[in-house]
């Protein structure tokens, strides 16, 4: 198979930046020259114009009907990736909160949440860690039964999680159930409009988009608008640190996201991608999809010896799918052998090693097909 200039199809296994619609790129290639008719580029707009705030406003109201977001939510663009999220939550829960001494609760599965962890205690805060995979179990490949977290309970001003490891391939099958009266927030970067979710059991999900939503650049954060809040403080050795201007989710609401000069381009792309997911019948239809082609892949996993995947069944990711061979040499030639055969960015993160392939939404069915066919032929002939 060829690409429309009659190079090779390389099919785009990384976990991020990640593979993109081919009809959400082309689109952005015409727009590049002339945008909507203006004359200019879409990176050349004002971000202060009309135009753009027309593309903002659509974009708002695709995400809120792909994810059927409620109205007591708002929507943020941010800069600095989902990294810059682990301070702003802190900064922004322990300031609803009033206290900054206030307990925060984080599930660790994986590397992610474990750096999201880290930063909390960076920044000064009482991190509760209500579990740990690797430090209970030796290895981020489960997540423990509820009857064994250590929650804070009702006092806490939040509890984190991540919702999808991408190094390690751990995906909740449920949300996590907590107090209701406590603020859940989730680190959805790798698997958001990946399936149907129910938004209003979170307090904030937040992603970054170049895992399964458009290109790096901007994060999306969906918060419920009492988060915003900030309690008069009376007792002033507790109170919450001052916010950077650029982590302030309620400065960055009252200003539409437009408190300085947004990430244009990729709010943009985004916006593309969210209309390519209308178009293709909504979170249900690519949820599907995303079903068919995670199947598809572990069978082959779990069929032949040469192949493990670490993690429990259960939690096993549609998004990013880990897997080793019985040894270090025949996972080079699998991977070299995968290259020759255009298929890219398989060789797992390095601090884990293996193999991993990532099934993003614009990850087509054909794709997950190619790579099957060589892992059995691969198998059979090792």
């Amino acid at each position: 198979m060829t690409t429309g200039n009659d190079s090779p199809k390389v099919w785009n296994f990384g976990a991020g930046p990640s593979v993109l619609p081919r009809a959400v790129l082309e689109k952005a290639q015409k727009d590049l020259l002339d945008y909507e008719g203006t004359g200019m580029s879409v990176v050349e707009l004002s971000h202060r114009s009309k135009t753009f705030q027309k593309l903002m406003d659509e974009t708002t109201s695709n995400l809120k009907t792909l994810l059927n977001i409620p109205d007591n939510y708002r929507i943020l663009f941010m800069q600095g990736g989902g990294s810059t999220q682990f301070s702003a939550v802190v900064f922004n829960l322990l300031a609803h909160k009033g206290d900054r001494k206030a307990t925060v609760d984080y599930l660790v599965t994986g590397s992610w949440s474990q750096k999201a962890s880290e930063e909390a205690k960076h920044l000064g805060a009482n991190v509760n860690i209500v579990f740990n995979t690797k430090k209970d179990t030796g290895s981020y490949t489960s997540v423990p039964p509820k009857e064994t977290w250590k929650l804070t309970g009702s006092e806490a001003a939040y509890v984190y999680y991540c919702d999808n490891e991408t190094v390690h391939g751990v995906e909740f099958d449920q949300v996590p159930e907590i107090d209701p009266s406590v603020p859940l927030v989730c680190d959805m970067s790798s698997n958001i409009l990946s399936r149907e979710v129910d938004v209003s059991k979170f307090g904030i999900i937040y992603a970054g988009a170049q895992k399964n939503m458009g290109p790096s650049g901007v994060t999306i954060v969906i918060i419920r608008e009492d988060l915003l809040d900030r309690p008069a403080v009376e007792n002033q050795e507790s109170a919450p640190w001052p916010i950077p201007l650029m982590f302030d989710y309620k400065i960055q609401a009252d200003n539409g996201s437009l408190y300085n000069t947004p990430p244009m381009f990729s709010i943009y792309v985004v916006g593309l991608v969210l209309e390519w997911l209308l178009q293709l019948g909504g979170i249900s239809a690519i949820q599907a999809i995303n079903e068919r082609k995670a199947k598809k892949l572990y069978d082959v996993i779990d069929k032949y010896d040469i192949y493990k995947c670490p993690v429990d069944v259960q939690v096993r990711s549609k998004m990013n799918v880990p897997f080793r061979l019985t040894t270090e040499e025949l996972e080079k030639e699998f991977l070299k052998g995968a290259e020759e055969l255009h298929m890219a960015q398989l060789k797992g993160h390095r601090s884990v090693g293996g193999i991993r392939a990532s099934l993003y939404n614009a990850m087509e069915e054909e794709g997950v097909q190619a790579l099957t066919q060589y892992m059995e032929q691969f198998a059979q002939s090792h």
